[in-house]
């Protein structure tokens, strides 16, 4: 199977705000039709980089190409690119019908054309039974509908979407994340997405780039950041994660309370030098196997029903903070454990990354 096309190269951007550098150097290559995420903390550069793409900021240096073409300096209405904002900018006086065909009309295109257009989109976005109501008449949900089919009507090369669920509920949010990735499916458009939560990147991308301080940390897919981040800070902020403090070893770390934490050992990591060793609360087994390479005795201190599963507070000495084990609830009913109990944890080493500290 080929290499999908290369549809738009960042080619070592930066941009500066007098002193501060909100994004530094990046270069990055989105395919065609592809769900690309820009994920990262406040301040880390996304937003900014967004811009940059819709063309509401001027790069200081490098170079954005579009099919080859440097766009960097093309002002927004010349770029055939759409930018999708959180608040949506309805027109609250025009209906759905005339939201979605206004800046069709703006572009002077045949009536028959905008009415095509107009109608083919209010299918794929499920709108039809709305077309003739006002905003004010529309649910969270429906209005999001209403500015991606706004945006989608014009056919851009690329759909640019600022934080496009973050006015809505978590059941709609949820609901919606799985509908904007039909959506994207069934029209072909590449599509880049920023946002902080790191949930609605897992579930609707197909690669992410995680960014802080203005730079590039890791780009891959959802699953392959998941499970091999590139570092603590990647490890941490994707998800949940586990960390023991210690000193790198020989097939490990060794903990702070002596206890040796078994797992692969990057090749930059000298022994004695401070290490973190991690492990997911999913991959921590209450009552291991006795092959389990790591195992560990601690007293839960809390519990957290989340309905699927259970999350277990365990107080072990491998760190001041409590180890975090998920458990489902079909496991948790097998064996109940409760506030108090003394317990076994267990995981392999193959489960286990190791950073420095």
């Amino acid at each position: 199977m080929s290499e999908p096309r290369t549809l738009l190269q960042i080619d070592h951007v930066s941009k500066n705000f007098g002193r501060v550098t909100a994004v530094d150097g990046i270069s990055l290559d989105i395919r065609e039709n592809e769900f690309f995420a820009l994920l990262g903390p406040s301040g880390c550069g996304k937003t900014t980089l967004l811009r940059m793409l819709a063309g509401f900021e001027t790069p200081n240096d490098g170079r954005i190409l579009l099919d080859g073409r440097d766009i960097a300096r093309t002002p927004p209405n010349k770029r055939p690119v759409n930018l999708m904002f959180q608040s949506y900018a309805l027109f609250p006086h025009m209906t759905v019908r005339a939201n979605v065909s206004y800046g069709l009309e703006m572009e002077h295109l045949p009536a028959a054309e905008i009415r095509a257009r107009v109608d083919a989109i209010l299918t794929t976005t499920e709108l039809v039974p709305f077309a003739d109501r006002k905003p004010e008449q529309l649910s969270g949900g429906q209005k999001q509908r209403v500015a991606l089919a706004r945006a989608l009507v014009k056919r851009p090369r690329l759909l640019l979407l600022d934080e496009p669920l973050g006015a809505l509920d978590k059941k709609l949010r949820g609901a919606m994340q799985l509908e904007l990735k039909r959506l994207q499916h069934e029209v072909g458009i590449t599509f880049v997405i920023v946002t902080h939560d790191q949930e609605e990147s897992l579930v609707m991308a197909d690669r992410m780039a995680v960014l802080k301080d203005g730079k590039l940390l890791q780009c891959d897919t959802p699953h392959a950041v998941y499970e091999h981040p590139a570092d603590r800070f990647v490890a941490d902020f994707i998800g949940v994660m586990n960390f023991v403090p210690g000193k790198a070893m020989a097939g490990g770390v060794m903990a702070a309370n002596g206890a040796r934490i078994t797992g692969k050992v990057p090749a930059t990591l000298s022994p004695g030098a401070a290490a973190v060793a991690s492990v997911r609360p999913e991959r921590v087994r209450l009552f291991p196997e006795a092959q389990a390479a790591n195992r560990i005795s601690g007293t839960v201190e809390a519990l957290a029903y989340q309905g699927l599963d259970l999350q277990l507070h365990v107080r072990t000495p491998l760190s001041p903070k409590p180890f975090l084990v998920r458990v489902t609830a079909d496991a948790a009913d097998r064996r109940p454990v409760s506030a108090g109990d003394t317990v076994e944890l267990g995981w392999d080493a193959a489960d286990v990354r190791i950073f420095k500290d």
